[in-house]
């Protein structure tokens, strides 16, 4: 009887987890499916796209950059021979003219070859007067029949002509120990302004390398200035000679300054990618000096019309560069390279129609040949 009873309430149990299942299958399918008809996609509604048409225009824009003021000439001036600095005539911060003498220096031995050089030079007229009277002598006697041999006035002759090539010799090489004595006197190549002074009466000097480590002076031109930049590969195009610039620097942050571009280097320096450009600036006033960093406002007008397009217009893919032309409310993709952007518009250059319309803003979703609804941007 026990066991009657046990086995029907199993029964009993399984019975009513089956049920319990059976309900919860059926719930989950019914929530499945109203989830299902609740993310269904809603039906997509296309959108007009702004479109505004090819324009063709110049653009005019302008570029900074530092840049850097140098002395228009610049020179460090040593010592032509190795000598002693005599006297100084000039200091740090004078101001002279070309030609100008700057400093004396001596040298004990280059004076003891021009005395030399004189002294030769003078023995050398005494016996070239000599041979030369002699000449004369026999030759004058030599017009009496008789009195000469031939043989003796050649010889006189031939030793005469020898000490007259000795007598130029010795000249040539007094003016050549004269020379060398000249280079003890140091004088201004330009007109300029001495920026440094390394020596001091009695300092030992001489070429560099050769006694001196240093220069003794250096001059530099500061009435005109060079204004030197660097300007990327991107805009060398946009520079002519005798384009006018601005700048500044920070020791006159009140004041704008003019110079006009007058070298161009022609060539891309390999490290930087960009074009040395030389711009020449007046200075009589020096109140610039080389070495100050200027900040210089470089403009760049358009030599030619290009066409004129909303920067948004154009589309920079890994493949290509486009924009997309609407033309009987369909898409076309239309390649293009890009120029310069300026405030929000941007030059382009491809196979385009002033006029044409293009998208204001392009994406790669507007597929090439799709169907789209466009309204003219005011």
């Amino acid at each position: 009887m026990k066991n009657k009873l046990s086995e029907c309430m199993s029964i009993t149990v399984a019975v009513l987890a089956i049920a319990t299942c059976s309900c919860n299958s059926a719930e989950s399918k019914q929530s499945d499916k109203a989830a299902t008809q609740t993310a269904a996609p809603a039906t997509p509604v296309s959108r007009a796209r702004d479109v505004q048409p090819v324009k063709k225009d110049k653009l005019a824009t302008s570029f900074r950059t530092p840049g850097e003021l140098l002395a228009f000439q610049q020179v460090d001036l040593y010592a032509r021979e190795v000598s002693y600095v005599k006297k100084l005539y000039v200091d740090v911060g004078s101001n002279v003219k070309a030609g100008q003498l700057l400093v004396t220096m001596d040298a004990p031995e280059i004076s003891q070859r021009l005395a030399a050089a004189e002294s030769r030079v003078k023995s050398k007229e005494a016996i070239f007067g000599a041979a030369s009277s002699n000449y004369q002598r026999l030759y004058e006697t030599s017009k009496t029949p008789g009195t000469i041999s031939p043989n003796d006035l050649e010889q006189a002759e031939s030793r005469k002509n020898s000490e007259r090539a000795q007598l130029e010799a010795a000249r040539s090489a007094l003016r050549e120990v004269g020379i060398t004595k000249g280079y003890l006197e140091v004088r201004a190549p330009f007109n300029g302004v001495i920026t440094a002074r390394n020596i001091n009466p009695g300092a030992y000097v001489g070429p560099a390398g050769k006694g001196s480590e240093s220069p003794m002076f250096t001059l530099q031109q500061q009435d005109k200035l060079r204004l030197v930049v660097s300007v990327p590969e991107a805009y060398t195009g946009y520079l002519r000679s005798g384009d006018e610039v601005n700048f500044s620097v920070k020791a006159l942050p009140d004041q704008q300054f003019k110079a006009k571009i007058a070298r161009l280097a022609g060539a891309l320096d390999l490290r930087l990618r960009s074009e040395r450009v030389e711009m020449d600036v007046s200075n009589a006033g020096k109140r610039l000096l080389p070495g100050m960093i200027a900040e210089v406002n470089i403009p760049m007008p358009a030599r030619d019309s290009s066409f004129i397009v909303p920067a948004t217009a154009v589309v920079s893919s890994q493949e290509r560069v486009f924009v997309i032309r609407v033309h009987d409310n369909k898409a076309n993709w239309v390649e293009v390279q890009k120029g310069r952007i300026i405030n929000g518009q941007t030059e382009v250059f491809g196979k385009l129609t002033e006029g044409d319309l293009v998208i204001v803003e392009a994406n790669e979703e507007i597929r090439d040949g799709s169907e789209v609804e466009v309204k003219l941007q005011k």
